[in-house]
């Protein structure tokens, strides 16, 4: 018996780690999305990142000769690709360009209790209480985060409903996602996706180049660093993560994300956060405590090859 269990704590440890690595790095991509929004516009800025992120993502997978995914899995890559890749990023973009970070972090957070509930009904995940007292709690902080960063509670209605619109592509590409995994591996996947994602944005090609042209170096540096970490990485992690247990519990872990964004603006930017923001970033560390606690970690039959 302790030769067939040891496994499979090695598997939750390693699933756990990858989960925490795509947390900070998406956590990471709202300073660099901010800092090059001034430069690019939406389409241009989702484009750059997922051609930065296929171009790494194409050479670990030429490397690692996995191959192209079986048929089964191309169903749930097109749509987490178009979905997630594509539209989520162009729309979570130019959200953002319309209404102030806190409204956009509070309006986005819709989409873990969306992935939660669409994976209980889809995926036969079903609905864990503990999952949905824990999410309720991090909502409540996501929240309290938005309110006490928001800019003196102004936003466009155009804004809240392009944050809205992301926060639904954002639960159907995971909700696609989930069963991909039980046929490919993350980095097939992964990989793959982000390919859709990117031919689906080739559209705007020309105002990127455009923009490249006229863009300072670190602004293009930082379209480069949202594709190769937060796309090429934090995806392939999240991914290896997700193959390992339910997708409501991966969306409730993005929960951490508010709280690490109030954290790395105050040591990065000097961005000192009131007292209301730090409560709601605890409650939100507090609400995914509650929803991982208890259960299993990994799913029987899901797919086990490392990226």
């Amino acid at each position: 018996m302790e030769q067939i269990i040891a496994p499979e704590t090695r598997v939750d440890r390693r699933a756990l780690l990858a989960a925490g690595i795509t947390v900070v790095l998406w956590a990471s991509a709202f300073v660099a999305i901010r800092s090059a929004a001034q430069y690019f516009s939406p389409g241009a800025l989702a484009l750059g990142r997922l051609l930065a992120g296929s171009v790494v993502l194409g050479v670990i997978w030429l490397a690692r000769r996995e191959g192209l995914p079986p048929r089964a899995a191309w169903p749930g890559i097109l749509g987490s690709g178009i979905l997630w890749f594509g539209l989520y990023m162009v729309v979570l973009n130019w959200g953002e360009q319309e209404v102030d970070a806190g409204t956009a972090a509070m309006v986005v957070n819709v989409g873990p209790m969306l992935i939660a509930l669409l994976g209980g009904w889809l995926l036969k995940e079903g609905f864990p209480p503990r999952l949905l007292a824990g999410m309720a709690v991090s909502f409540a902080g996501a929240v309290v985060v938005g309110i006490s960063m928001s800019d003196g509670g102004r936003a466009s209605i155009v804004g809240v409903l392009l944050c809205l619109l992301a926060a639904v592509t954002y639960a159907g590409g995971v909700v696609c996602q989930k069963p991909a995994l039980k046929h490919a591996s993350a980095l097939q996947v992964t990989t793959f996706g982000c390919f859709v994602g990117t031919a689906a944005c080739l559209p705007f090609a020309g105002p990127l180049v455009t923009e490249i042209a006229a863009a300072p170096l670190p602004a293009t540096l930082n379209v480069v660093y949202l594709g190769v970490f937060p796309t090429a990485l934090a995806f392939t992690t999240w991914a290896y993560a997700l193959a390992r247990t339910t997708a409501g519990k991966m969306g409730a872990t993005t929960y951490v994300v508010p709280a690490l964004v109030v954290l790395m603006a105050w040591t990065v930017l000097g961005e000192v956060p009131g007292w209301l923001t730090l409560a709601g970033g605890l409650l939100c560390l507090a609400g995914v405590a509650v929803s991982r606690g208890g259960g299993k970690a990994r799913e029987p039959g899901n797919v086990t090859s490392t990226t």
